[in-house]
């Protein structure tokens, strides 16, 4: 079935046509998990040189497979391809004993499980943590849920439900308004970023110790972490926040403004700043007024202090004020669309998008996709970008062809 020394069967490796290797060369993740949270955090990882083999259902495959619009000219789900680049997929079917132990043989040739199914479920396919660690004792076996594996074990774990439940909404929206989502699944990509890096700490200690470890992340539990200062003020002095629209509860002025054409926004974090702002609009007494002296000051006056703002920033666009405010240090921008976003963020020199050759056989027949660039830089091993996503079931062959499992597969 190939070797977990990097160089698996008829697979290059996240460094093979870029050259040099990848941060994560070597290692092998079974990848068992599904739409967002799991594929986010194995991408990730295989970007950085993991050869990630991602267990599909046959004929239906991961969810956002069917997940469109958007799509691509060829049909594709754009959400499928945005998250699941550099993977090879095999297509088990878990349900019959030939599935199940394709899978184990999977297992036996990784060094990390991910599987994000409802809790019990992997257990009663006999491929839980605890049939396994005996076996297998240098995995890693990471389990995400929605709501843990006790208590919460049948709550469907969706995004949504957890801005809901989670508190989030409760403090996003407009005061007067209804409780609003956040404009992606960011309950999803956070629980994505803190699976990834429970990985990467267990990874760890096992070279420390050659003992793997079970990781088990919640998209309740990553939320309420990253609620930060707003669960750290109920923490710590029982506050419950409501909703501000886009103002800070602690910090002033620190939202948006409307402008002569476009809403600008303004994050104004320490005196200097204010006073620094405060002359750029013409009006510089107005970081000697006792209302507004000091930040504790400002968010005091806030509706007095948002009243006079408007009256200025009213007299001219929000791209001459973000420069001429920028220019003096004060944190300004645009309300940018998406395609603003990436368009700001080519000028100043970062990634945005980049082109990935597609792998025959693929999703998609053109010669490379186009993908979102993977966010971290590293000066000596830096992300790959050697496969587009791959076709349902497209690598079910090369995987198991050297294994006892290969001679009862019937096709991809």
């Amino acid at each position: 079935m190939g070797t977990k020394d990097g160089t698996p069967g008829g697979h290059t490796g996240a460094a093979g046509e870029a050259g040099g290797r990848g941060a994560l060369e070597g290692l092998r993740i079974a990848d068992f998990s599904r739409v967002l949270a799991g594929p986010y955090a194995t991408m990730l990882l295989a970007d950085l040189g993991a050869d990630v083999v991602k267990v599909e259902r046959p004929g239906t495959g991961d969810e956002t497979r069917q997940w469109r619009p958007p799509a691509d000219e060829n049909g594709t789900s754009t959400y499928f391809l945005g998250v699941n680049r550099n993977k090879r997929s095999v297509a088990l079917d878990l349900a019959s004993e030939t599935g199940r132990a394709q899978a184990r043989a999977l297992i036996a040739e990784s060094d990390v499980l991910v599987e994000n199914f409802r809790p019990g479920t992997m257990e009663r396919l006999g491929l839980g943590y605890d049939d396994l660690k005996a076996g297998h004792p240098h995995l890693v076996y990471c389990s995400i849920s929605g709501f843990g594996a006790d208590g919460g074990a049948a709550i469907p774990g969706y995004d949504l439900l957890v801005q809901a439940v989670g508190g989030l909404m409760s403090v996003t929206g407009q005061p007067d308004g209804e409780p609003v989502k956040a404009g992606v699944a960011l309950v999803d990509v956070i629980t994505g970023l803190h699976a990834s890096l429970g990985i990467m700490a267990a990874l760890r200690h096992r070279d420390a110790t050659g003992q793997g470890q079970r990781v088990e992340v919640s998209l309740l539990g990553s939320l309420l972490s990253a609620m930060v200062n707003q669960a750290s003020g109920y923490a710590v002095a029982g506050v419950v926040p409501g909703r501000l629209g886009n103002a800070h509860p602690s910090i002033a002025p620190y939202e948006t403004f409307p402008t002569a054409d476009r809403p600008l926004a303004l994050a104004v974090g320490n005196d200097g700043q204010f006073a620094s702002l405060a002359a750029v609009l013409g009006c510089p007494g107005l970081a000697d007024d006792d209302r507004f002296r000091t930040n504790p000051d400002r968010v005091a006056h806030r509706e007095e202090l948002r009243k006079v703002l408007a009256e200025r920033l009213a007299t001219a666009g929000a791209d001459h004020w973000s420069a001429a405010l920028l220019a003096v240090g004060v944190p300004a921008g645009p309300v940018n669309t998406l395609d603003e976003a990436f368009a700001f963020a080519e000028r100043l020199g970062l990634p945005g998008v980049v082109t990935v050759p597609a792998a025959a056989g693929g999703p998609a027949p053109a010669t490379v996709s186009r993908q979102v660039a993977h966010p971290i830089a590293l000066s000596a091993s830096p992300a790959r970008y050697h496969s587009a996503p791959p076709g349902l079931g497209e690598h079910t062959a090369e995987v198991f062809r050297d294994t006892p499992e290969s001679r009862t597969y019937e096709g991809n």
